[in-house]
């Protein structure tokens, strides 16, 4: 068990008007926030990434920064990688139960305890990054994650994205969907479903085991973020076909869990301080890896000889049209189906937006750049 420590003080800090005002990403901004005691929490966040992982693990770190300077070094929170405390998947568990205070993660990770958890990260043919801001934050999503999570013992908050995507790492081509019966993928959340409703096999590893599962043949193929991130864990030289896009997750959002019983014991400044230090970390995140991965992948494909592949259309059509049910199936009854409802909802709304906004505009820019020469 991890001991708690200093969790139930007084109040620390009292924050009125305060305004946050950020800098360069890796610096934390000042924050008018006036201390009325100058007692310090010390808290704990479990995460899990795989110790020292850009772009996930980073924005675990600048979670925890931000905090301290935006309290001026009143809440300080010392990050774990997966498997220094707990393992990666206990996380959970670990802030439910009080042993650990925070953890930083994927919510789809938590399948087991709610098939409505997928729709708080991402799900297969769902919203982008923008979209699930959206709705999380100004279409009701935020008050049914609550509700969720709070028979968990665990407030949630968003705390990094990652935008769009990529559909994985595979050692042969995928030039049917015969080539799909069978695979063994490592790949979580409703994404997972999709490939079993195509007759594959879906497995749900920790970053940190990846690799020695496709190493060892025990996974055929693997999905992980974009190019930054799965080239710091060196797929590419396991299995030379890169295909894209990721249409399980095409905009997934990672999660900040607190104890709710810390939770409550915060003032209302502490708790405005906690929410502006994970969303101004969500927004940075979301820029961070749309830049590092046009980086990444220009480096894979010049200098390790990744090849990129897409996805044939009889598969996308048929992901597409299993996507459907197994969201459907996610939100049966009870809260799970007001999740699910006001999910689908949202993403209906926002989609006919795309259509005429970002859809249109990214192929003009295209036939402008191919015009340019």
């Amino acid at each position: 068990m991890i001991r708690r420590r200093n969790l139930l003080g007084a109040g620390l800090l009292g924050i009125g008007g305060a305004a946050a005002s950020f800098g360069s990403p890796d610096h934390a901004a000042n924050l008018a926030a006036p201390a009325i005691s100058r007692n310090r929490r010390r808290l704990n966040m479990v995460t899990t990434w795989p110790k020292g992982l850009p772009g996930l693990g980073r924005a675990a770190e600048r979670v925890a920064e931000r905090i301290l300077a935006m309290s001026e070094g009143l809440i300080e929170v010392k990050v774990y990688a997966a498997g220094e405390l707990v393992p990666a998947f206990e996380s959970f568990d670990a802030v439910a139960n009080g042993s650990a205070d925070m953890y930083h993660g994927a919510e789809y990770y938590w399948t087991a305890k709610s098939t409505a958890y997928p729709f708080f990260t991402a799900v297969p043919f769902g919203m982008t990054a923008q979209e699930i801001m959206g709705w999380i934050d100004f279409g009701g999503g935020q008050e049914l994650w609550d509700e969720l999570s709070a028979g968990f013992g665990i407030k949630p908050l968003q705390g990094a994205n990652t935008g769009h995507q990529m559909g994985g790492w595979f050692r042969r081509e995928i030039n049917s969907l015969d080539d799909l019966v069978g695979l063994q993928m490592r790949i979580p959340g409703q994404g997972g479903d999709v490939l079993r409703a195509l007759g594959g096999s879906a497995k749900s590893l920790p970053g940190g085991e990846i690799y020695q599962a496709l190493q060892t043949g025990n996974i055929d193929a693997t999905e992980w973020v974009g190019p930054w991130n799965d080239y710091s864990l060196g797929f590419y030289r396991e299995a030379p076909y890169y295909y894209g896009p990721g249409f399980h997750e095409p905009g997934a959002s990672l999660a900040v869990g607190i104890n709710l019983k810390l939770w409550e014991s915060l003032t209302a400044g502490e708790q405005a301080l906690i929410k502006a230090a994970c969303e101004s970390v969500n927004h940075l995140s979301l820029g961070e890896f749309t830049y590092q991965n046009s980086v990444y992948l220009d480096l894979l494909v010049r200098e390790h000889g990744v090849q990129l592949r897409s996805f044939p259309d009889e598969v996308v059509a048929r992901m597409a049209e299993a996507a459907r049910d197994v969201r459907a199936a996610s939100g049966r009854d009870g809260l799970e189906k007001r999740i699910y409802e006001s999910f689908e909802k949202s993403l209906n709304k926002m989609a006919g937006w795309a259509a005429v906004s970002d859809g249109p505009y990214y192929a003009a820019r295209e036939l402008g750049r191919k015009a340019g020469g």
